[in-house]
């Protein structure tokens, strides 16, 4: 096949250059299965779905078109997962596996997802048999790492031009079941507990989607991952969020189909970029040194 058709991994929506200090992630909404994945599976293309956060990069159109820059994941979770460090491998995933000295464990890795998935609800396994160690690598070398250079490279611009930068690693979560708390939480913040971004940020994420009112919580159940271990350096004033958007907000109830509601949660995710744009341009220096 010629390159010039073989189709990307992923790819950069917006301006060429960063007109806001804020850049957007989706790596979980890819929806290119390639045939050779498809062959390997032990479940259904509908099976594998389910790992996606489906349709999320349907969110983000209104903040692209207001001038911010997104990266987005055209390959499935399945295919490889972007929020996972390239360490973080199930040796029954890989033929023949690396040595156990170059990986990583992990309580996401323990419970069956990996850089590759291995496990999911309903499926004990997914892979008919183990990836050769050369196609890891491969999809290591022409994904992960790019996309993940990407995010750097757009960060390091925005925070050159405006004089901090933030990242939103923006995933969909399915409904989180009610807690002892009170409301389930229908938008999750992560900051790795605080060392991803500033708390000042949090908060004034946290008013805009209250505002919408939904119910929030911050790093419960999930904090974030490699993603923000990776890019978030407030000391530096290069800050990382993880947002999860709970799917009932924006699919009909099959999980699959965009709603109605689809305008609405477009106009928050806008909403939260442009609260944290206004907020990192007020005094970038304060933030950073938090």
């Amino acid at each position: 096949m010629d390159a010039a058709a073989i189709p990307p991994t992923f790819v950069r929506l917006g301006p060429p250059g960063p007109t806001r200090p804020v850049v957007l992630a989706v790596p979980h909404a890819g929806r290119d299965y390639p045939d050779a994945l498809l062959a390997n599976a032990l479940v259904s293309r509908d099976r594998l779905e389910a790992l996606e956060d489906r349709h999320a990069d349907a969110l983000i159109g209104s903040a692209v078109a207001a001038g911010t820059v997104a990266l987005v994941a055209c390959r499935p979770r399945s295919w490889l997962d972007l929020n996972r460090d390239e360490r973080e491998i199930d040796p029954a995933t890989v033929s023949p596996p690396p040595p156990a000295h170059r990986l990583i464990q992990s309580a996401k890795l323990r419970g069956g997802l990996g850089l590759i998935p291995r496990r999911m609800p309903g499926a004990a396994e997914l892979w008919r048999a183990p990836l050769a160690a050369s196609e890891l690598e491969a999809r290591i070398v022409d994904h992960h790492r790019p996309f993940h250079a990407a995010i750097g490279t757009e960060l390091a611009a925005a925070r050159a031009r405006h004089g901090a930068a933030l990242l939103i690693d923006l995933h969909s979560m399915p409904p989180v079941a009610n807690d002892t708390l009170g409301s389930a939480p229908q938008i999750v913040i992560g900051d790795r507990y605080g060392r991803s971004a500033a708390s000042r940020l949090i908060d004034v994420l946290t008013g805009v989607a209250r505002r919408f009112g939904l119910a929030v919580a911050h790093n419960a159940p999930y904090a974030g991952g490699y993603t923000l271990d990776r890019h978030g350096r407030p000391e530096r004033g290069c800050h990382a969020v993880q947002i999860e958007i709970d799917r009932t907000l924006y699919l009909e109830r099959d999980k699959r189909t965009l709603s109605p509601n689809v305008a609405e949660t477009s106009a928050l995710v806008l909403a939260m970029v442009d609260a944290m744009a206004a907020e990192l341009a007020i005094d970038p220096s304060a933030i950073a040194a938090e």
